[in-house]
């Protein structure tokens, strides 16, 4: 059989391998496309070992909310030029819609063979780096985000005692914000509830003393110190923070705010940003 360019091009918009290995593979095969397939794969995944210790120190986040779960994925490349390229924004999609779908809840073959098959595309060392999962519970509902290019996503969770209300414009654009909010602030913890006691006895030592330093007296310098305290606090916690959009009033207050108008309880319970190349999810 004649190995013609038209040929060429068909094995390649049908495996998105390059024209001079679509070549070879039909070459080697003697025409046979089955053959030339298999062909094409064994050279991919033969790839794909010579570029497993290649650093991939790039790459985006990506979050994707489902009917009763939501999940976040990092998915990490050699390049920043893969990291913008539509395939690999495609990729990451499709791995969130498949562990949506299957209930995935970790990293597994089936997820990793999505990547690898790429790998095999585009010829660049890959890897799927982190998959989170929430819940989604009856009465809640997830608001997202992604920063730039895939740098940062977000994901807040509401609750109501009526869900009724997340079908509001007003509590719409809140939670949106309340996203945009976590993207710009990166809280450390929910609420005061949060913080570990034990951060919150060492940075009270530390205010203690810069305090006793200023020579005042007991009484005074107690309250100086739960001054700082509070203060740290609602630079650190996302409910004690001044909201992004009103300043005048924390992002609790600004919850009960919004809720009451739209006629039920509005309430944040979870929030997570997950950041390209960070160690972990942040919850």
């Amino acid at each position: 059989m004649a190995i013609t360019a038209e040929v060429v091009k068909k094995l390649r918009d049908i495996t998105g391998a390059g024209m001079m290995d679509c070549k070879k593979a039909l070459t080697q095969s003697n025409g046979d496309f089955a053959a030339a397939e298999k062909i094409l794969k064994e050279m991919g995944l033969a790839a794909v070992a010579k570029r497993q210790d290649r650093a991939t120190n790039n790459g985006r986040v990506f979050v994707k909310v489902g009917k009763d779960k939501a999940v976040m994925v990092e998915l990490s490349c050699e390049t920043d030029f893969v990291a913008s390229n539509d395939q690999f924004d495609e990729l990451g999609n499709n791995i969130c819609a498949v562990a949506l779908e299957k209930g995935y809840s970790e990293i597994n073959e089936e997820l990793e063979g999505m990547v690898t098959d790429l790998i095999t595309i585009i010829k660049e060392n890959m890897a799927l780096k982190q998959l989170h999962v929430f819940d989604i519970g009856e009465n809640e509902f997830a608001s997202t985000y992604v920063h730039g290019n895939g740098a940062l996503a977000v994901l807040v969770m509401f609750k109501s005692d009526d869900k009724k209300i997340f079908e509001n414009d007003l509590v719409k654009e809140f939670a949106n914000d309340c996203a945009l909010h976590v993207a710009a602030f990166t809280p450390s913890y929910l609420n005061t509830d949060a913080v570990d006691a034990g951060y919150i006895k060492e940075q009270t030592e530390i205010f203690t003393a810069q305090a006793e330093k200023l020579g005042k007296p007991a009484k005074v310098i107690e309250g100086i110190v739960k001054g700082k305290l509070n203060k740290h606090l609602s630079e650190i916690c996302f409910l004690q923070q001044p909201f992004v959009k009103d300043d005048s009033m924390s992002v609790e207050k600004k919850a009960n705010e919004v809720g009451k108008a739209a006629g039920a309880s509005l309430e944040i319970v979870n929030y997570a940003f997950l950041r390209a190349g960070a160690a972990s999810c942040s919850v």
